[in-house]
């Protein structure tokens, strides 16, 4: 199987989840869905000596890749991993800045496809995450629940019969899931009407995040909703909650897009292809710009406006031109200046190949 740190093939094989296949994929980027889970066995990893979360590691590890989750599982540890290495999980969204940045043994389980990867030693012994293209939280959890049950045959789980999984967080506590949808909503930003659908969500137990999760800014116009609430309800409230609230959003934003269409099509138009130009041409782009204008793009290619470009290529150089990818792709260490000249160079030669 591939490995997700392996960019040197121009990060042609990346995860499902930015294939732009999924349903309702013009408004949504991905689904996950994240299980907390601790052993029995061992302390909490806040109250843990570090020879016994060694020993968890080695004890994890050797389960993860010997059962059958599914798919092949690749399996790194993040201590004897590079940073850059760990910081392109990141960027792809299969380990959390605070699992990269962490100290200690730790690792991730990785499955083939990227839908599946497992955090052995972040903030709870494990942490269990599937990720889908589009909008697809039945999928995800059908996913998901037979992993967990998997897992559940292989180890004893922390349970409290009154209160739930048991976590290292009171806030996971009960489920210990989290489901997490990413949406692109360039409409509303543009109109302004974006902290309407923050006002909304946080009454409904709702969270909004940015494009890397828990304590991240939005950008690219993409924004996290997530519920806040585990413990006292079930794993069906928590979907319903979603799959109830998160088709609105999507209501919301393509009304808001359709609109723009039919009141200011040559204006939108040319917002669209100025920021293709700029991809197409710049000789500098930072990190920032490039987010911005592949979201332009983005929301052109779902409206029609553009066809030069396939969904699923913009998706992917919303990743593969975070600053871990374009340093493994260039083999070395690179300065903020050459990021951004060695950014420009990927998006050209990348948009020059699909003609």
């Amino acid at each position: 199987m591939h490995d997700p740190t392996d960019v040197t093939n121009g990060g042609s094989a990346v995860g499902e989840w930015l294939s732009g296949t999924g349903p309702e994929s013009d408004i949504v980027m991905s689904t996950r869905i994240r299980l907390a889970r601790n052993v029995s066995e061992f302390p909490f990893l806040t109250r843990i000596e570090e020879r016994q979360k060694s020993e968890l590691e080695k004890f994890l590890r050797d389960k993860l890749e010997k059962a059958q989750l599914g798919e092949r599982v690749l399996y790194k540890n993040l201590n004897s991993t590079s940073s850059i290495d760990r910081q392109c999980l990141v960027e792809r969204h299969l380990i959390s800045k605070d699992h990269a940045s962490g100290e200690g043994d730790r690792g991730v389980a990785l499955g083939e496809k990227e839908t599946l990867s497992v955090m052995v030693n972040e903030e709870d012994h494990l942490r269990v995450q599937v990720l889908r293209s589009g909008f697809q939280p039945d999928v995800a959890w059908q996913q998901i629940s037979k992993i967990d049950r998997l897992l559940e045959g292989e180890l004893n789980f922390a349970f409290s019969p009154q209160f739930g999984y048991l976590t290292a967080c009171p806030t996971n506590v009960g489920t210990g899931m989290r489901v997490s949808v990413m949406l692109h909503l360039p409409a509303l930003v543009m109109t302004k009407q974006i902290e309407k659908v923050f006002h909304a969500v946080t009454k409904i137990n709702l969270a909004v995040r940015g494009f890397y999760g828990e304590g991240t800014q939005a950008s690219g116009d993409f924004y996290q909703i997530s519920n806040q609430v585990t413990l006292g309800k079930s794993e069906e409230d928590v979907l319903k909650t979603v799959a109830d609230h998160v088709p609105q959003i999507i209501a919301f934003e393509r009304n808001v897009r359709e609109k723009l269409v039919s009141e200011n099509r040559v204006g939108l138009e040319d917002r669209v292809w100025r920021a293709f130009g700029m991809l197409e041409r710049a000789r500098l782009i930072t990190s920032e710009e490039t987010m911005d204008y592949l979201s332009a793009v983005r929301m052109g290619v779902n409206l029609g406006l553009i066809d030069k470009i396939p969904i699923g290529t913009v998706n992917e150089l919303f990743i593969l031109t975070q600053p871990a990818h374009l340093q493994k792709l260039e083999g070395r260490e690179l300065e903020t200046p050459e990021r951004d000249e060695t950014r420009a160079d990927f998006i050209r030669r990348k948009l020059a190949s699909l003609n």
